[in-house]
């Protein structure tokens, strides 16, 4: 089981596998635009407090969402030390050009933790909404942009392929890592620039493999003659109910509450 949460379905009873997805993604959208201009303390708590408060409603074992955040633990560390030497302020430490600044630590530190509430908010979308659902619901916020010719059926289908074809891809890394390693070939072993190199033989076989489900896909879309999408009906149809309107409701007074704070 590999840790990317993106792209993966787990069902449980909470009240977000029951919202409507155009509720979920309208909702997340705004909170995840609020969260990108937290400044000050007291809406970093906030936020913080708000999102623990949503892993928890999910249903969903904590301990998935701390292993989901490990694949990205260098992109968090590199955010960190790209703001801790870049960004100007008062010195605390310095060796020959290289220069930490005590604002440079502030800005490390919140940047990370944006990004870790962002991460950790997307996907709990995902985790609780269908990859089919997700599209549908996406496909219906779209549909004004139809009267103007943009392809709405296919962008929403892309998007869903796209988001679903991540932890499949993760498993696919994850099954030829094993195969090198049953025959003696544990990258895990070697230094950090043989490793970088050793990396070359796993690459290969997983690019030819997404390329042949990516044909597959292809043929069985155009089996089920699917087209460009426009006119095609759905079992489950999308509809807005109480709980809905409440969950809607409280995220945008969440979404306001912060920018008020920060």
């Amino acid at each position: 089981m590999n840790n990317i949460l993106l792209g993966q379905y787990l069902e449980t009873d909470s009240i977000f596998h029951r919202l409507d997805p155009r509720t979920k993604l309208l909702a997340a959208i705004s909170i995840m635009l609020s969260f990108l201009m937290l400044g000050t303390f007291i809406s970093y708590v906030t936020a913080a407090i708000f999102v623990l408060i949503i892993l928890i409603s999910s249903k969903i074992p904590l301990h998935m969402f701390g292993r989901g955040l490990r694949p990205i633990l260098w992109i968090l560390a590199f955010t960190f030390v790209y703001h801790a030497l870049t960004t100007k302020g008062v010195i605390i430490w310095s060796w020959s050009f290289i220069h930490v600044t005590a604002e440079g630590l502030q800005n490390g530190t919140r940047f990370v933790f944006r990004i870790v509430l962002l991460v950790l908010l997307a996907s709990v979308l995902t985790l609780t909404t269908k990859p089919l659902s997700l599209a549908h619901g996406l496909e219906k916020l779209l549909s004004p942009l139809s009267k103007l010719n943009v392809p709405v059926e296919q962008f929403s289908l892309m998007i869903a392929i796209a988001i679903r074809f991540i932890p499949t891809i993760m498993q696919e890394l994850d099954r030829i890592q094993e195969a090198q390693q049953a025959r003696g070939y544990d990258i895990t072993s070697l230094k950090m620039p043989k490793r970088f190199f050793a990396y070359i033989p796993i690459l290969i076989p997983l690019i030819i493999a997404t390329v042949q489900r990516a044909e597959q896909l292809t043929m069985a879309i155009d089996a089920r003659a699917y087209g460009n999408g426009k006119g095609r009906t759905v079992y489950k149809q999308l509809k807005f109910t109480r709980i809905d309107y409440i969950a809607g409701g409280l995220a945008i007074v969440f979404a306001m509450t912060l920018l008020l704070l920060r």
